[in-house]
């Protein structure tokens, strides 16, 4: 007998604008239903970002479900499109049946843009007192930055985890990262609604929440920002690691430059990160390669332990590793208990053994661009597949009849009124 999914009867109603709209992705890729309400016009993440997933010049028409960004298919997929209109009064009251049967209402977009058509918190608590509000934006609803407009990169800049880069002509130029607050936002997000929900139901009362995508990409980097403000601290009360002699590294990763047990090397064929700091790896990988001899000249510290700075073991090292391909080096490193990782590249990362076994690919037959799955397993059970992200307005007539039971006559007077199409 089949198992009902994780959040099998919980109904999230979305009012969204680009990324933050996968705060919703991710509870339904645990079985909940999402409901993404779109204007007429729809919301413009079909044309943004690049690649493109479909004819040139599709872009410009999403309706007719070709040519859309590949932002949309992933953030959207699983997720039901109905077009209201919010400008009318007949809208407004829409939006509020669809609110009445609902566990959460995901505003990703400035705050209070809901409250600006009466459809805010209390608005909404008036007719459902367990809704669960939650708003997610860039910089949040308080704070110098509120209505300051912005992109996902704008997170990271802000949170100091993409310094300038320049090119050979001087030109000051984004370099390339891995995109944090856009992503972190939305799973603290999702974290947070599911315990309001929790109380909600327990208890009949609902909640207003709000999260930031700035705050978001900073907490990410707590490591990092927590490190220098205990610098600021005099050193004889914050010090650097025992195995360092108590000196002082740079904050976070920048402190692993020096580092040569603990460091990236070239292979024969590659590069693989070498991690053996605890005395035990570093012993094992020594005895391996029949270098016993650089344990016993450099033994190093029990734990955290990098010889950071030694250039002559840096050098040696060096050549060992350029003896062997990346995939014989993760051999041997589990052969012999010594830690060694593949240094991967979003293009390579795909042909990467433990990739595929880990995160199949949701094929482009079913959503139209191959995608990545929800990184949550089960045991004995699997996730709900999702389905394609929606054109606009694709689902009305469905959600309004089927969800909210309006008839055909309600429905003619909503087109009459201009408050769907």
């Amino acid at each position: 007998m089949s198992r009902p999914a994780l959040l099998a009867g919980v109904r999230i109603i979305e009012s969204s604008l680009l990324g933050p709209a996968s705060l919703p992705t991710h509870l339904g890729a645990l079985g909940a239903e999402g409901i993404k309400v779109e204007p007429p016009a729809g919301d413009y993440i079909r044309e943004m970002t690049w690649p493109i997933i479909g004819p040139p010049g599709a872009a410009t028409g999403p309706r007719d479900g070709n040519g859309n960004s590949l932002l949309h298919l992933h953030i959207n997929r699983g997720k039901r499109s109905v077009v209201l209109d919010l400008r009318t009064p007949e809208g407004v009251e829409v939006y509020r049946d669809l609110v009445r049967g609902a566990d959460a209402v995901v505003e990703a977009m400035r705050p209070g843009s809901l409250a600006r058509r009466g459809l805010g918190y209390d608005d909404l608590r008036a007719v459902n007192p367990s809704i669960v509000f939650c708003s997610i934006s860039g910089y949040g609803a308080t704070g110098p930055y509120k209505d300051m407009p912005s992109h996902g990169i704008a997170y990271d800049t802000w949170a100091g985890q993409v310094p300038p880069a320049y090119d050979d002509d001087g030109f000051c130029y984004i370099p390339e990262h891995g995109s944090v607050g856009i992503h972190a936002g939305p799973v603290f997000g999702t974290l947070g609604i599911l315990a309001a929900i929790i109380r909600a139901r327990a208890t009949g009362d609902g909640c207003c929440m709000e999260i930031a995508q700035s705050d978001a990409a900073a907490y990410f980097d707590w490591y990092r920002i927590e490190t220098e403000q205990a610098y600021r601290r005099p050193e004889h009360e914050v010090t650097g690691n025992r195995s360092d002699d108590y000196e002082r590294r740079a904050a976070g990763t920048a402190g692993m430059k020096e580092g040569v047990r603990y460091q990236m090397y070239e292979s024969a064929d590659g590069h693989v990160l070498f991690m053996a700091s605890e005395q035990a790896f570093w012993k094992n990988f020594c005895e391996a390669i029949d270098r016993a001899d650089l344990f016993e000249r450099w033994p190093g510290s029990k734990y955290a332990d990098h010889a950071r700075g030694n250039t002559e073991l840096r050098s040696i090292l060096r050549d060992v590793f350029k003896t062997k391909t990346s995939a014989e080096w993760l051999e041997f490193g589990n052969r012999v208990n010594t830690p060694i990782a593949p240094v991967n590249s979003t293009r390579t990362i795909a042909d990467d053994p433990q990739f595929r076994h880990r995160l199949p690919w949701l094929p482009a037959t079913d959503l139209d661009a191959d995608q990545l799955p929800f990184p949550v397993k089960l045991e004995g059970e699997a996730l709900p597949e999702p389905a394609r992200a929606p054109t606009v307005g694709q689902h009305t007539d469905t959600v309004l009849r089927e969800t909210l039971g309006y008839d055909d006559e309600r429905m003619q007077a909503l087109r009459a009124a201009g408050a769907i199409t």
